[in-house]
């Protein structure tokens, strides 16, 4: 992998790689990054432990997305850069554009190469996109190569964890808020406006105004930024004793 994010430098500069696998319900497996500690601890083990459930690329993975060359923006709700889950989780480390690679692995699973780049520079040109576009036979194959080495060398961790960051995504606040709010819940996390919300669960604005100012006042919070955290909190307590992840190069 290091092979190719090499290769792949030199059609466009490209400050950070990340390769995760997503497979069914198991938590996003990373097989090859060039993150620095304190970044690689954000964007990896961070990821990992739960809001990899709100990342735009996920969600297109559990839609099964074409494979192809993909942005983000073409995924992200309407106020996903205004969110929370951004500005955790993109903007504290200096990362603004994010394109990626998805592909169709064996039985199923999905591989995405993500391909970042900081503030300092530039969005991916329309030029580079069409050059990178024509690699994506090339990263296919040594990403099928990848997986497979990965899986013939070790087995995947157990799943009582994926099931627990699961579980504790799809009954966050269940135990205070109704079905109806839960839902708005979850797509404010994921970076869906108001107006999004009422559009998708096809109620009115209003509606949802009132279903927001209830849930935060059912969850003892005044702000997204407090739901995101409340959120992560939540997801944390699912960590007791947890078992080391797999990483393979």
């Amino acid at each position: 992998m290091l092979g190719l994010s090499q290769w792949l430098q030199q059609i466009c500069h490209v400050d950070h790689f990340v390769l995760f696998v997503y497979e069914g319900n198991h938590r996003p497996l990373p097989l090859f990054d060039t993150f620095p500690p304190d970044k690689r601890h954000v964007y990896v083990e961070d990821y990992q432990v739960g809001p990899y459930l709100l990342d735009p690329f996920y969600l297109a993975c559990t839609r099964n997305q074409a494979p192809g060359l993909w942005r983000l923006r073409q995924f992200a709700p309407d106020h996903f850069y205004l969110g929370e889950y951004y500005v955790t989780y993109y903007q504290q480390t200096g990362l603004t554009e994010e394109i990626a690679f998805f592909i169709d692995l064996a039985d199923g699973a999905k591989a995405v190469l993500s391909l970042m780049r900081s503030t300092c520079s530039p969005a991916y040109s329309r030029d580079e996109m069409q050059l990178l576009d024509c690699a994506q036979p090339v990263v296919e194959q040594v990403v099928n190569q990848a997986w497979e080495l990965a899986r013939a060398h070790a087995p995947r961790p157990a799943q009582d964890l994926d099931y627990k960051i699961r579980e504790a995504f799809d009954q966050f606040g269940a135990h205070v808020l109704t079905a109806r709010e839960q839902e708005v819940v979850q797509m404010l996390l994921r970076g869906h406006s108001s107006a999004s919300v009422a559009e998708h669960l096809a109620i009115s604005p209003g509606t949802v105004k009132i279903h927001r100012k209830n849930l935060y006042a059912k969850l003892g919070i005044g702000s997204q930024s407090e739901l995101l955290g409340l959120f992560v909190r939540d997801l944390a307590g699912q960590r007791d004793d947890p078992e080391p992840l797999r990483t393979a190069v």
